[in-house]
C-alpha cells in the first residue's frame, strides 16, 4: 500500500472513529499533497509524498514554541498529537549518535575543516538523512562538528 493510499485509509478510519485530531491532520496532509500535484501538474511518487509529510511535520514543530510561549496549553497538546500522527508516516527517525556518525563521514568525505565548508557537508548529510532527521538538529550537529 502506498503512502497516499495509507493516508486515505487512515482518513476513513479516523472519520469512523470520530477522531477529530487525526482526521484534520490527515486531511491537511492530503490537501498539501494534492495542492503540490495540481500546482506542478505532476503525480508525486513515494519520495515526494514523504517530503510533503516532512514539511507538514516541520510546520507543526516550528509552531509549537510559539504556542508554548503564549500559554495556549490546549493548542500545545493538539500540536503534539499532530506531530505524533505525522511521525507515524515517516521512516524511523535517526537518533543523535546516528546523525553524528553521518556528519563525521560527510566531513571526512569533503575534507571540511571550517564552518565555511558547512554547505558541502550539509549537502551530503541532508541527502543521507532525508525524511529521517530534523534539519535543525542536523544543522546544529554540523556546526558543532565544524566549529
Amino acid at each position: 500500500m502506498t503512502l497516499k493510499e495509507q493516508l486515505a485509509a487512515d482518513l476513513k478510519q479516523a472519520m469512523k472513529d470520530k477522531d477529530v485530531i487525526r482526521k484534520n491532520t490527515v486531511q491537511l496532509t492530503r490537501a498539501a499533497i494534492l495542492q503540490y500535484e495540481k500546482d506542478n501538474r505532476t503525480e508525486l511518487d513515494e519520495s515526494g509524498v514523504l517530503d510533503i509529510v516532512a514539511k507538514e511535520l516541520k510546520k507543526r514543530r516550528d509552531s509549537l514554541p510559539d504556542f508554548e510561549r503564549s500559554g495556549r496549553d490546549d493548542l500545545v497538546q493538539g500540536i503534539k498529537s499532530e506531530i505524533e500522527i505525522l511521525l507515524a508516516y515517516l521512516p524511523a527517525q535517526l537518533n543523535d549518535d546516528e546523525i553524528a556518525a553521518i556528519v563525521a563521514d560527510a566531513v571526512a568525505q569533503t575534507g571540511a575543516s571550517s564552518i565555511k565548508d558547512m554547505g558541502k557537508v550539509m549537502a551530503i548529510v541532508t541527502a543521507a538523512t532525508k525524511g529521517r532527521a530534523d534539519a535543525k538538529v542536523v544543522g546544529e550537529l554540523v556546526k558543532k562538528t565544524l566549529a
